[in-house]
């Protein structure tokens, strides 16, 4: 059993509008569970995305900003996935849509079930530069990076309905 650590650095926005070419590019069904439900933002994360089961821990960096996050992830089977999603956790439902941008993969995540409504969109970067001198693109509405209630391990406890004072100081309109 190997667990794989990585540097993750990203980017989360609000959409403003879902492209209207998105729905040709790639896309996977996500279940995700966090646990513990009680936590006030759960780090631990069991997804399933597609075929593929992962238990993933993020811990922020010191000394960085949200965009950086150390990532633990340990792979876990469909049946190890399946005893796990009886356990205490929040669920959050989505489709990720593989959306090309530049040279990069905008992760366009459309909720479902108690969060319908709601579109956050991920940029990935390979460094610090990188990070820096990226411009979002006209469907990217705000940069929510540093907002707790775009976190899944805090999203995942709220409804569309509960986030909507959150959404509204950035006037975002349920997509």
């Amino acid at each position: 059993m190997k667990i794989k650590k990585e540097l993750e650095i990203e980017k989360t926005y609000l959409i403003k509008y879902i492209p209207k070419d998105l729905f040709k590019y790639r896309s996977k069904d996500i279940e995700d569970l966090y646990i513990p439900k009680e936590a006030k933002h759960a780090r631990l994360r069991i997804r399933k995305n597609g075929d593929y089961f992962v238990i993933t821990k993020k811990i922020p960096v010191k000394n960085e900003n949200a965009s950086f996050h150390s990532e633990f992830n340990l792979e876990i089977t469909e049946q190890e996935f399946n005893a796990l999603h009886g356990s205490n956790c929040n669920t959050i439902k989505k489709t990720r849509f593989y959306y090309p941008y530049q040279k990069m993969v905008a992760e366009i995540d459309i909720f479902k079930g108690r969060h319908k409504g709601l579109v956050l969109v991920d940029f990935e970067f390979k460094n610090k530069s990188e990070l820096i001198k990226f411009e979002a693109p006209d469907f990217c509405l705000a940069d929510v990076t540093e907002e707790d209630f775009t976190a899944g391990g805090v999203l995942c406890k709220n409804s569309f309905s509960k986030l909507s004072p959150y959404l509204k100081k950035f006037n975002y309109k349920k997509v």
